[in-house]
């Protein structure tokens, strides 16, 4: 492990998965908590919409897939709550209508579209200083958020009917997180990639909701299993000679099956 940490790149994945932890613990708890996992997931995938316009106008494709995915959120929170159309019908709208403009951007871009496969699979060991200063700057905006906001943020979460007869802004705060989770999607693509991403979001969260329901309990306890949990699959994924994002992903996964068999065994027992 030392000769690897010799390396800059190297260097560079571990203090993203750090970051990642934070930016997990928090917006992933309000995702698993808010029953937004699907809608994470069409925002995700209508990400790659604007990876295709990006590629397609020559520029920064992560700042269009940006601007693209809060719109996408936007637009499925305008169309759900107008009742005109389902949520989960807006979503699988949204999500369809993203990846066939990132697929027919990407075919009429002239050439090879690079780093194409790093927002498709992930590489976390592609991340650069620069991304690690964007996910410390979002990862702090989001800290004060909590830090500011946390009573009506969590009781938006768990629910908003209640929290609309105490007069909150649940609108407003149903908007913030939407385009907040947005921004996590796609600061996080390069890490995992749109296949997996929407796991390591929502993963962790899961694994710690087996064994406690209280929000501050699970917000600190998945954000350390998500560093930890990262950490652990880039050292598996450098014996293993794999792609890091997957290893951690299946890492992940394997410890929440674990959990749920340890969890059933307990019950078995005490019966």
């Amino acid at each position: 492990m030392t000769e690897i940490l010799q390396y800059a790149f190297f260097r560079n994945a571990l203090w993203a998965v750090v970051l990642i932890g934070v930016i997990s613990g928090i917006a992933g708890t309000y995702i698993v908590t808010r029953r937004m996992v699907f809608i994470t997931g069409g925002i995700t995938h209508a990400s790659f919409g604007g990876l295709g316009i990006g590629l397609f106008l020559g520029i920064n494709p992560t700042l269009s897939a940006l601007f693209f995915a809060a719109g996408s959120a936007l637009g499925i929170g305008w169309l759900s709550r107008r009742g005109t159309v389902r949520e989960d019908s807006a979503i699988a709208t949204l999500w369809a209508l993203g990846m066939a403009t990132g697929v027919i951007c990407i075919f009429k871009t002239p050439g090879y579209a690079p780093g194409l496969n790093e927002f498709l699979f992930g590489n976390i060991l592609t991340v650069t200083t620069a991304d690690l200063l964007w996910f410390a700057l979002y990862a702090g905006v989001l800290i004060l958020l909590f830090a500011l906001f946390y009573r009506p943020l969590v009781a938006t979460a768990f629910d908003r009917d209640f929290a609309a007869t105490r007069r909150l802004p649940v609108r407003l705060i149903n908007y913030t997180m939407i385009v907040m989770v947005s921004l996590c999607v796609v600061l996080t693509i390069r890490l995992a990639g749109i296949m997996l991403l929407l796991s390591m979001l929502t993963v962790p969260q899961m694994t710690v909701e087996l064994f406690t329901r209280r929000y501050r309990t699970m917000l600190w306890a998945s954000g350390v299993l998500t560093a930890a949990g990262g950490i652990a699959g880039l050292w598996l994924a450098y014996l293993l000679d794999v792609p890091a994002g997957a290893c951690i992903v299946f890492l992940f996964i394997a410890l929440y099956a674990a959990a749920r068999s340890l969890l059933r065994i307990c019950r078995a027992v005490q019966k």
